[in-house]
């Protein structure tokens, strides 16, 4: 455990053109919220919801179980599979990584631990819902370990919302491993509250010929900081990052997706779509980076964003940092408005400038839209837009 002071003493996570300083994402109170009530996870699937303290749903096959998948909430992980928690947190993302890394690892009271045996694939969607109870004014601090073993395969969904409307912050890390030969989608809804400020950091480590692919939905309604990080490790390693976001009023929310090209013939592509509305702030920041000696990789990333309103501001930063001579690298980045005559085209054929506007933000995020997991994951994603497409004028 890192004592307070060397927290202190640790730096800042770097998030470019993002002010976050006055959020005082450093300073925070762990909540102890129970509950018995269920609220986002639908029965009979497999998965489980952890919505404060408490363990509100919770499903596994007995094939699953029989063949040593661990589903559960992080605490009661600790005190069942103590040996095989201390081994793996920690283990992707550094404890003393930065100062909001360090301090979720010292002060974090729940969560959700998963870990799936080698050669064990799943039918279904694994669903894993993460919900903070914003009751007492007090923060949530949760993390989330998630390995996938050797030749194992698993499409997961995973969702991250505000219960009640107190003020308060979250902390929120998540570690992955892929192992030899993993074959793993992990889609990501965050739809944190408005008065909800929030720290996600989430990396995954993939070994040889593992395949991680991210498909991340934000649709937080307030400021909000978000890492988003692959670590290819292994003999051709590959992730796909797909990233869509939506901000509104006068919230800010600021991502750095980073792709680390450590073994030969790895892949890791980024692909991000934005949309800003009202006075809201969205910065992207790609870095893809390929260390000397990862000769056959490739590292390519394009984020676009769209602005709906002149009031907001949009940033997309590229990034590549190539060490080696043996590769592929390229990057695209833009920040513009909505196209005119796409809005003329359907409002002269009797369509309405909302529901264009609707169509157009569709059609902009669609790409990452089609991969989401479940056919339900994919409705959310269209609620939310339309969600916070009723917040425009606000």
């Amino acid at each position: 455990m890192v004592d307070n002071s060397a927290i202190q003493s640790l730096p800042l996570p770097t998030f470019a053109k993002v002010r976050y300083s006055s959020w005082q994402l450093d300073e925070m109170i762990a909540a102890k919220e129970e509950t018995t009530t269920s609220y986002f996870t639908e029965n009979n699937v497999h998965g489980i919801e952890v919505s404060g303290l408490s363990t509100t749903y919770q499903q596994l096959s007995d094939d699953m179980i029989a063949r040593g998948v661990i589903l559960m909430n992080m605490a009661q992980a600790q005190i069942e599979h103590p040996a095989l928690v201390e081994k793996l947190l920690g283990s992707v993302i550094s404890k003393t990584a930065d100062r909001l890394s360090a301090q979720n690892f010292a002060q974090f009271n729940t969560g959700i631990f998963v870990y799936i045996p080698e050669n064990v694939q799943f039918d279904d969607v694994l669903h894993l819902s993460l919900n903070h109870l914003a009751i007492s004014g007090e923060d949530f601090v949760a993390r989330i370990f998630v390995y996938v073993g050797a030749n194992a395969k698993v499409d997961i969904l995973q969702e991250m919302h505000t219960i009640g409307t107190q003020k308060t912050k979250a902390s929120v890390v998540i570690e992955a491993v892929a192992d030899v030969g993993a074959q793993v989608t992990y889609a990501n809804i965050d739809a944190f509250g408005e008065q909800t400020t929030a720290f996600i950091n989430r990396e995954v480590e993939v070994r040889d010929h593992a395949t991680v692919d991210w498909q991340n939905a934000e649709f937080n309604d307030g400021n909000v900081i978000i890492r988003l990080a692959s670590q290819l490790n292994g003999e051709g390693a590959t992730s796909h990052t797909n990233v869509i976001g939506l901000t509104t009023k006068k919230q800010t929310q600021g991502l750095v997706t980073t792709i680390l090209n450590r073994g030969r013939h790895t892949i890791g592509h980024i692909f991000q779509r934005g949309v800003i509305l009202n006075r809201s702030t969205l910065v992207f920041n790609g870095i893809g980076k390929i260390i000397k000696g990862a000769k056959g990789s490739d590292a390519q990333q394009e984020s676009r964003v769209l602005m709906l309103s002149r009031r907001a501001r949009g940033d997309a930063n590229p990034l590549l940092l190539i060490d080696e001579n043996d590769v592929t690298a390229g990057h695209a980045a833009s920040v513009g408005r909505v196209d005119e005559n796409q809005m003329y085209y359907l409002m002269s054929r009797g369509i309405s400038e909302q529901v264009a506007r609707k169509l157009v933000i569709r059609g902009f995020m669609g790409e990452v839209l089609a991969k989401m997991p479940t056919k339900v994951a994919q409705r959310q994603v269209v609620e939310e837009i339309e969600r916070k497409l009723r917040h425009e004028d606000d």
